[in-house]
């Protein structure tokens, strides 16, 4: 009787393609992220409270954090483990946001979605355009079936935002690691594919 060598799979990465033409709305356009973007993403290290409170960027960051930061957001485009862009005025060009899927699983078809707006740009809808255009794109090009937003239950205008762009509130995980040794509680959004 023949011996059958058994052969483990490997899964092999899946590339990322950027998208073609670019996520865009009449307002911004998205950008992929580079360590070139450092001087113009500057604005992530102004200590912003805000970013400081309710995104995973350090309360403190540095030029290094940026540039790592930046650094890991263009290496995932290679290995399909994340997909970050800068977000662009359309009229100015200025980049005036950061908006990408944080978590990617292509093989379980999920994905997290975070974005942040710079300070001086805040309250022109940019965030919800993000919002909007990065879930079109990964149900429609990456035929994701998930897609969540990890909100602090004190992030009312992410709450809000969340609500418009169709996620649904669907709990909270109590106590949770956030950053820098800080627990506490996260709302977990969600939009399927199917509804």
């Amino acid at each position: 009787m023949p011996v059958r060598l058994r052969q483990e799979v490997q899964e092999v990465p899946r590339r990322l393609s950027r998208p073609e033409p670019a996520l865009a709305d009449d307002a911004i356009w998205l950008e992929p992220l580079a360590v070139t973007l450092v001087p113009e993403l500057g604005w992530v290290l102004s200590g912003d409270p805000d970013i400081a409170r309710f995104t995973r960027i350090p309360s403190d960051p540095d030029l290094a954090f940026l540039t790592g930061w930046l650094t890991r957001y263009e290496r995932a485009w290679e290995d399909g483990s994340a997909a970050g862009f800068a977000v662009r005025d359309a009229a100015s060009g200025e980049a005036v946001g950061f908006a990408g899927v944080v978590q990617l699983e292509l093989d379980k078809q999920e994905g997290e979605i975070g974005y942040v707006v710079a300070p001086h740009a805040r309250g022109r809808g940019v965030a919800g355009r993000a919002l909007a255009l990065l879930t079109r794109w990964c149900f429609e090009s990456l035929g994701l079936q998930r897609i969540e937003l990890r909100i602090d239950p004190a992030n009312e205008v992410s709450a809000r935002l969340a609500e418009r762009a169709g996620y649904r509130r669907e709990g909270t995980l109590r106590n949770t690691y956030f950053k820098e040794g800080l627990r506490g509680d996260i709302d977990i959004w969600a939009r399927v594919a199917d509804g």
